[in-house]
């Protein structure tokens, strides 16, 4: 006998484990809130750009191949940012106690739009080390490209700056609380269904013919207190007057 599951039945289930439903939403809700506002560091994040082009004056014989030789160095440019050629002279000149790997690992190098523009971000606890290192990394490499590649055609075209109540790039708490909502919610539907697919008691009728696949011949009705209670008055009440009655005759 094959099972079907109605719309009707997945509502009342939702409806009967609503509480739990809430209580494992409201909990990842607040959970997440308090790890975000209380128990992440904040990290700042600072961004540097450089131009990847020839000097002025050495512009006479600009053209677009030189652009597409620049586009094609961009690659090997980022690289060479993050090598370790660079990072530690970055290292000791900011005498942060960073190593080259840690450096590493708070650099992001990116170029957008195939541009002869080149992103360096920085992300550090501190937004003033942040700008620091960014701007190091840019000056020395700028520095360090014409021993490097035989090559002057790197300029900083803007350097990281801290404003005035800049704002942490991360944690994200009305993100993280979002996400935690749809996660808890999602973990309480789930909880519900599975509860309601290991709950093998008998409740009604309906129950045992689908255990059971047999049909059911009649249903013996509950009784509550308060209606023994009115069937034992009633008892009562005629047979006193089933006794009053007798005395009479």
């Amino acid at each position: 006998m094959e099972e079907t599951i109605s719309l009707k039945e997945l509502l009342q289930t939702l409806k009967k484990r609503m509480a739990l439903i809430l209580a494992i939403t409201l909990t990842a809700v607040i959970v997440s809130g308090v790890v975000s506002f209380f128990f992440l560091t904040p990290i700042y994040q600072a961004s540097t750009q450089i131009l990847v082009n020839q000097k002025n004056d050495e512009q006479a014989m600009y053209n677009s191949s030189q652009v597409q030789t620049n586009l094609q160095l961009i690659n090997t440019y980022s690289e060479i940012i993050k090598s370790n050629r660079i990072l530690d002279i970055v290292a000791d000149e900011l005498n942060l106690g960073l190593t080259t790997e840690e450096l590493k690992g708070q650099i992001t190098v990116s170029n957008q739009n195939e541009s002869q523009v080149i992103n360096i971000s920085v992300l550090d606890e501190n937004p003033d080390t942040a700008a620091d290192i960014a701007n190091t990394v840019a000056n020395v490499f700028a520095k360090e490209v014409v021993h490097i590649m035989n090559v002057d055609n790197v300029s900083i075209l803007a350097e990281a700056a801290v404003t005035n109540g800049q704002a942490p790039v991360k944690p994200q708490p009305v993100l993280n609380i979002a996400i935690a909502l749809v996660v808890g919610l999602m973990a309480g539907v789930g909880l519900a269904f599975l509860l309601e697919y290991l709950d093998n008691t008998v409740k009604d009728e309906q129950d045992v013919e689908r255990q059971l696949e047999l049909p059911i011949l009649g249903v013996i009705s509950v009784i509550d207190d308060k209606a023994m209670e009115e069937i034992k008055h009633g008892r009562s009440a005629r047979k006193t007057k089933a006794r009053g009655e007798t005395v009479g005759s």
